[in-house]
């Protein structure tokens, strides 16, 4: 898997792409991450990539020509036989699980355009893109925190990119569940200095149900599929 992310400050994506999965998964080979910065595909000479909204409005808008620009370079860089262009906005399909196990599975080459400003010229979601994707009903600055969100999904469900292949197989929200389940660790009784540091009513010592800690896997699964968390 390739993913090439056109955006304004690739500075902001580099240092999560150099931890942890993200960082083993490009290391082993698994996937690679290129980052472009728009301006170097504008054609003017001040390299400025927006302008105002035709009809007027507030804020600026990002222009086409500097991210056909960066596409075409991208596209005729590498050769990919399953590509799929992505502009992130507000109003776009939204991001899932499911979403990152068919991009998975069905894309080789995945290009992430990152939005700033008011917004991207219209042009780039109705000739550019095969897909506008959201990933909540919520505002951000700019596309480049899900495009790090994306990104994070579908490497991570890469065979081989996760040591423990146990870890994918209860995935929260995989194959229409709601969520995981409370997980525990040691030890299994835990007494804070204070125990209502936040929450009032904390108990004294907060402990472990003691069904995960009787060794009992019949009774552990049945106790952990009631306590799925919904959404």
């Amino acid at each position: 898997m390739r993913f090439d992310v056109l955006t304004l400050f690739p500075e902001t994506i580099r240092p999560y792409t150099e931890f942890s999965i993200l960082e083993r998964a490009v290391e082993h080979g698994y996937v690679d991450i290129y980052l472009h910065n728009l301006r170097e595909f504008t054609d003017d000479p001040h390299r400025r990539v927006d302008d105002r909204p035709f009809g007027g409005g507030p804020g600026m808008i990002l222009q086409p020509q500097p991210i056909y620009e960066g596409l075409k370079y991208i596209i005729q860089q590498y050769n990919a036989r399953r590509r799929h262009v992505i502009l992130f906005g507000a109003s776009g399909n939204r991001f899932t699980q499911q979403k990152a196990s068919r991009m998975k599975t069905e894309v080789d080459h995945c290009i992430l355009i990152c939005g700033r400003y008011e917004g991207v010229d219209a042009r780039v979601e109705e000739h550019l893109v095969h897909e506008t994707l959201s990933v909540g009903e919520y505002v951000l600055t700019g596309g480049e925190l899900p495009a790090l969100i994306v990104m994070d999904a579908v490497t991570r469900l890469i065979p081989g990119v996760l040591g423990n292949t146990a870890s994918l197989e209860e995935e929260s929200f995989d194959n229409g569940s709601v969520g995981e389940y409370p997980q525990y660790t040691r030890p299994a009784e835990f007494t804070p200095e204070i125990p209502d540091l936040t929450q009032k009513t904390a108990p004294s010592v907060w402990t472990v149900p003691e069904v995960l800690r009787s060794g009992d896997h019949s009774a552990i699964k049945q106790w952990r599929e009631k306590h799925k968390r919904s959404t």
